[in-house]
């Protein structure tokens, strides 16, 4: 049976701002990706977001950022790799510590936004990244973009990496994600359009860029955005699609790399 790894980025709320359906969504998704404090979420919502994830069998992972609360993490900031790869192993041991008062354990960790962009195609970026996953605990998974340079450099350090592909995300002629620069385009909030996006890539093992172009790859799980307001319901009619195929959901503690 074929396998595969639904996550969602969460615990993206900020003291009393609130954002995302993740109690919802932990009951669709087998991987929640967390904040840890730098581009959304607090102590609490970390706190909170780990309780729901054991409630619902869900592996724990960081999803570290920019420090970068006003833009959300979503603007690009430059910095030198000794400084990049503290800020990955300082967000990842919050979640860590957090994860250990409940009983639980990080086991991935996934890049967030405008970080996650720069890693795609910038190898010092991406490196750096690795290193700081790897100081926290060799043992993690690196949730890296398909087709990166973040999962050649993963591997370089010697931790698994979980090849990853968008259930809400359209992908350019370089096999990037669409820029959300160009608006509506770059996102996918229709429930069928997800569903067809995600069935084709596990069929072609492929990304496929929204003219056709085709770029191989493997591919061990697909991410919904927690902060979209359809995310909830697109997640939910991906894995009944999935399962309707035959194809388990799992956490990605079972996945094979």
């Amino acid at each position: 049976m074929t396998t595969i790894n639904l996550n969602a980025d969460m615990g993206e709320s900020y003291g009393r701002f609130k954002v995302g359906n993740d109690a919802g969504l932990m009951q669709i998704i087998k991987s929640a990706s967390i904040a840890c404090g730098f581009h959304a979420g607090d102590p609490t919502v970390m706190a909170d977001a780990v309780r729901l994830a054991q409630a619902n069998n869900v592996s724990i992972g960081a999803h570290p950022g920019f420090n970068d609360l006003w833009g959300f993490g979503r603007r690009q900031i430059k910095m030198n790799a000794r400084d990049l790869e503290f800020m990955i192993t300082y967000q990842i041991g919050a979640l860590q510590g957090i994860a250990h008062g409940a009983g639980a354990k990080v086991t991935h960790v996934k890049p967030h936004g405008a970080l996650n962009n720069m890693a795609h195609v910038d190898l010092e970026v991406a490196a750096a990244i690795a290193r700081g996953i790897k100081a926290a605990d060799p043992d993690l998974i690196f949730v890296a973009n398909a087709c990166s340079k973040m999962v050649e450099a993963g591997r370089a350090v010697g931790l698994r990496v979980a090849e990853e592909a968008y259930v809400d995300r359209t992908y350019d002629d370089t096999g990037a994600m669409t820029s959300r620069s160009v608006g509506d385009a770059a996102m996918i909030h229709d429930a069928d359009t997800a569903i067809r996006q995600v069935l084709s890539f596990i069929e072609q093992q492929a990304l496929i860029s929204t003219s056709g172009k085709r770029f191989p790859t493997r591919l061990h799980t697909f991410c919904t955005h927690g902060d979209e307001t359809t995310g909830t319901g697109v997640a939910g009619a991906v894995r009944a699609a999935l399962e309707k195929q035959g194809i388990k959901v799992v956490p990605l503690t079972e996945m094979s790399f």
